[in-house]
């Protein structure tokens, strides 16, 4: 492939791009992307495929008469097998093929007599946008560099929606601006030769929950090994999270089998009941070769902090700038010793555990098993036996729920067992929103649910595969504010090999009230100590969070003073001037805050030209 602009833009774990077909009008939009230190990949025509900005390192790249393919992120495919992939493509369709079949995490783009096919994630951590610019189809691994290209307004109705509490599929999908759509994670975009002609062409469905735990611990254990591999495998320095939980303490023993040096990096919590230092040392007894890094605690950067200062150039808001200077703040430390990649164990609370709600269905395939199971959840989660009853018999289709949730975002949060057992927690407004906000979220909810389908008909598997999308939301720009300090991020349970293989577990194996993990736990057996598969629960870090808000109640004063949330109309600034000023308020430990400082972080963080 010919390269152009050839000075290298971004450190790894930083790369993003816009595509373009093979046709001259195409080229001339492409230039418009080319901004100084971007790099340019092309057709065989010389016109330009991919502009943007990547990393050697992160980039294959093969080419074989009328067909190109390019994987961009992580994947441990070998340039002569992908050049060999490609000497065989005839049609786009069979690229589904290709992308089920690699591990690691990455966007796959290939061109084929002059059409285009672009894909990110199933997990939705790498997405793919679209829109036209002058005329031509441009995609884009971003949201907001395509709306800079065509002068796109922010859409006000999504950023009402995005006030929700939690959001609920599909509406936090959607891109906030008017004229650039996005791709759903399990689907590719195919563009046509003629550089307009545009679908959606799903490529990805989860595995029907059928393995026994026996007949699946063996293929989890293989994909997250391959996993942590494909980070590990070029050897160097990494580090790793081991924060003592099961998760991050897995990723770390299987990373220490690789040849890469790795450190690993505690954060003790202030909490004088939290556990996690006492097992991070339990488990760094039995890695002699791994530098053990232990943090100060009362050095830790408290939630909220440094919200004032962020300058992250984000496509969407995002509740992770809540815990951005936490995540981000031992990042240097990992550097001064070397390390290339940090690796951490999020993901695994998604994939390793899985929802309660399976026991919707399994109340009616499997009684019996139903019934004893569901006695120890509700000792375990102290569900009353009324609620508990209550949501099981609730058989709203998931449309039905959505409509049905859209009248009542004022009312008091449910019990957790509705939550639980259905599909998943209603969204809620809080006092703040102004009414016309609330119409604005009422809308985009109606007409959702309108055409809305769940993500699977079960509600226990919807509610995993929501989860795991919801939480890649949130490491997409951590990733992304973590290149940019120096030390790439890589969150190996959140790839798609790894997610398939958990979810095709039985959930009635997957998730118990007798066993914490026993999916992970069995896999981990014989790689991670049996000492260390002991643990039975995680820190909560919600001390962190409660004096978060007591120091940081200045700024958070500040962030309301002149909001752009109240220029626009979506909130009351005096209510929540008035909230900063009592950060003791009890409602404020259940983090209903975060939706709005999100979008409010987010609007100051644009130029004043894209506000509308």
């Amino acid at each position: 492939m010919t390269e152009l602009h050839a000075s290298a833009g971004t450190g790894p774990g930083d790369a993003h791009f816009a595509v373009f077909t093979d046709r001259e009008d195409a080229a001339a939009v492409a230039r418009s992307f080319a901004r100084p230190g971007a790099r340019t990949l092309t057709h065989a025509s010389g016109r330009p495929w991919l502009v943007g900005q990547w990393n050697d390192q992160e980039i294959i790249i093969a080419r074989a008469g009328r067909a190109a393919l390019a994987v961009v992120g992580c994947c441990p495919i070998d340039a002569t097998e992908l050049q060999r992939r490609a000497a065989r493509l005839r049609d786009l369709a069979e690229i589904d093929a290709l992308a089920r079949s690699l591990p690691g995490s990455f966007h796959l783009v290939a061109a084929l007599d002059g059409g285009l096919r672009v894909q990110g994630t199933a997990s939705g951590l790498r997405l793919v946008f679209h829109t036209i610019v002058d005329g031509v189809r441009v995609a884009a691994t971003r949201a907001d560099v395509l709306a800079n290209a065509v002068g796109s307004e922010l859409d006000e109705e999504q950023l009402a929606v995005r006030l929700l509490w939690p959001v609920p599929y599909p509406l936090f999908e959607a891109s906030l601006w008017r004229d650039v759509t996005a791709v759903p994670p399990h689907d590719a975009l195919i563009v046509a030769a003629d550089g307009r002609t545009v679908r959606h062409s799903r490529w990805w469905t989860p595995p029907e929950p059928v393995r026994t735990l026996a007949d699946g611990v063996p293929l989890v254990r293989e994909a997250l090994t391959e996993a942590v591999s494909a980070r590990t495998g070029a050897g160097g320095v990494v580090s790793c999270d081991l924060s003592g939980g099961l998760d991050s303490t897995s990723i770390c023993f299987l990373a220490d089998r690789s040849t890469a040096h790795v450190v690993a990096s505690t954060w003790p919590g202030r909490d004088p009941a939290d556990t996690d230092l006492y097992w991070a040392e339990q488990a760094a007894k039995h890695l002699p070769d791994v530098e053990h890094v232990v943090w100060d605690a009362d050095a830790s950067p408290l939630v909220y902090d440094d919200l004032l200062s962020i300058d992250d150039l984000l496509d969407e808001p995002t509740i992770g700038v809540m815990d951005r200077s936490r995540v981000l703040h031992h990042l240097p430390g990992m550097a001064e010793r070397g390390s290339r990649l940090h690796l951490t164990g999020i993901g695994g609370d998604h994939v390793a555990w899985c929802s309660e709600a399976y026991y919707h269905r399994l109340a009616r395939t499997r009684p019996l098993f139903a019934l004893r199971q569901l006695r120890g959840f509700r000792a375990l989660w102290q569900w009353p036996l009324g609620a508990t009853v209550r949501a099981l018999a609730d058989s709203r289709p998931y449309g039905k729920w959505l409509a049905d949730s859209s009248g009542h975002l004022r009312d008091p949060v449910p019990p957790t067992v509705t939550t639980s057992l259905g599909w998943g927690m209603p969204p809620r407004l809080f006092d703040w929103v102004t009414p016309d906000a609330e119409r604005m979220a009422q809308r985009a909810l109606r007409e959702a649910a309108a055409t809305a389908r769940p993500l699977h008909p079960d509600r226990g598997m919807h509610a995993d595969l929501e989860a795991i999308r919801s939480c890649t939301r949130i490491i997409r720009q951590w990733d992304r504010m973590a290149a940019r300090a120096g030390v790439p991020m890589a969150s190996p349970f959140l790839d798609d090999r790894v997610i398939e293989a958990c979810l095709a577990v039985r959930p009635s194996e997957r998730v118990s009230p007798w066993q914490y993990k026993p999916l992970l736990t069995a896999a981990m057996r014989g790689i991670v100590p049996e000492t260390c598969l002991q643990r039975t629960n995680k820190a909560a870090a919600s001390m962190d969070a409660a004096d978060g808000l007591r120091r940081h109640r200045a700024d958070l004063l500040a962030l309301w003073k002149e909001s752009r949330l109240e220029q626009l109309g979506l909130v009351d600034g005096n209510a929540l001037r008035r909230l900063a000023q009592r950060p003791s308020t009890p409602g404020l430990r259940d983090a209903i805050l975060y939706s709005t400082i999100a979008a409010e972080v987010w609007l100051r963080g644009l130029s004043s030209s894209r506000i509308p």
